[in-house]
């Protein structure tokens, strides 16, 4: 139904890139340059420009991109809606999440999401905040879940979840006893996520309130994934804030423990998130779907923690 050189043009747009269009696609380069050259000549102007071995853009080409977006927008509601003609609620959701959700809290739902609406191809890539906003804002993505505060003008907020950020050590070694003032915190390596990661914008902002930077701690490494905070846990005597949907498992097994810090509770919000003025009703549907079941992820675990 859809003009095939208006998705090669699309994809190339995104990509900038020929090469990756076509492996993209599954088509030849040399194909990928003919739909856009016919493209080109059937508008009378040209959509790219060679820089070096890159490609741009050109001003034609963004206008164009602006009204594809629309079109594939409308393209997937029409799908949308000619399903639930047929009661069906078919379609392709392209959705990013943050590494925390990702990883530990939104496969369970996407698996209960797909049994109910087989129909359905969902896809889900994950990164940081920072890149799940991008993935959106470029398009590659319809909907996005993230667990940090950032707030862009042109994306829409709708809190789902909530989840609870503890400071996380190994049964094996001694942090100290009782709950740890800030002078006792500042004694203990610690292990922190990357630079734009969600996790370490709300604790940097937690730790503020508490009269604390991240420049009186002991910072033992930055890490780039949960996983791999929780592997070196498990070898040395390091402590690390971790959201407690990460480490369920390891403190039912006894082999983490929460270290309970005077005066500090960390409740953060899951959200999805999507531009401003989107009305992609699949995405909508998950949404609606994710809200009604989000609480069924969440377990209650006693943190200790003394307000």
């Amino acid at each position: 139904m859809l003009d095939f050189r208006l998705k090669v043009f699309y994809t190339v747009a995104r990509r900038l890139s020929f090469t990756k269009a076509a492996e993209e696609l599954f088509i030849s380069q040399p194909a990928v340059t003919k739909h856009i050259h016919e493209l080109e000549q059937q508008l009378g102007m040209a959509l790219f420009e060679r820089i070096g071995n890159k490609i741009k853009i050109t001003r034609a080409g963004q206008i164009m991109l602006k009204h594809a977006d629309d079109i594939f927008t409308s393209y997937r509601n029409l799908e949308y809606e000619i399903n639930q003609l047929k009661h069906e609620q078919g379609g392709l959701l392209s959705l990013g999440a943050s590494t925390t959700i990702a990883q530990y809290f939104i496969p369970p739902l996407l698996a209960q999401f797909n049994q109910r609406y087989s129909e359905v191809t969902a896809s889900l890539i994950s990164g940081n905040t920072e890149q799940v906003e991008q993935a959106l804002l470029d398009k590659t993505i319809q909907l996005g879940l993230i667990e940090g505060r950032s707030k862009n003008p042109v994306l829409k907020y709708v809190e789902f979840a909530k989840d609870e950020i503890a400071l996380i050590g190994n049964v094996k070694y001694d942090y100290g006893e009782g709950p740890l003032g800030a002078n006792e915190l500042k004694s203990i390596p610690l292990l922190m996520r990357e630079q734009g990661s969600g996790t370490l914008e709300v604790i940097t902002d937690e730790l503020k309130r508490l009269k604390l930077k991240l420049t009186d701690l002991q910072i033992a490494m930055y890490m780039g994934s949960t996983e791999s905070i929780k592997s070196y846990l498990h070898h040395a005597p390091c402590a690390a804030f971790l959201s407690l949907h990460a480490v369920k498992r390891e403190l039912e097994a006894g082999e983490f423990k929460i270290l309970p810090l005077k005066n500090f509770r960390l409740v953060r919000k899951f959200h999805f998130i999507y531009l401003q003025g989107q009305q992609d009703k699949l995405a909508q549907l998950f949404i609606r779907y994710a809200r009604q079941h989000a609480g069924e992820q969440s377990g209650d675990i006693d943190t200790g923690i003394i307000g």
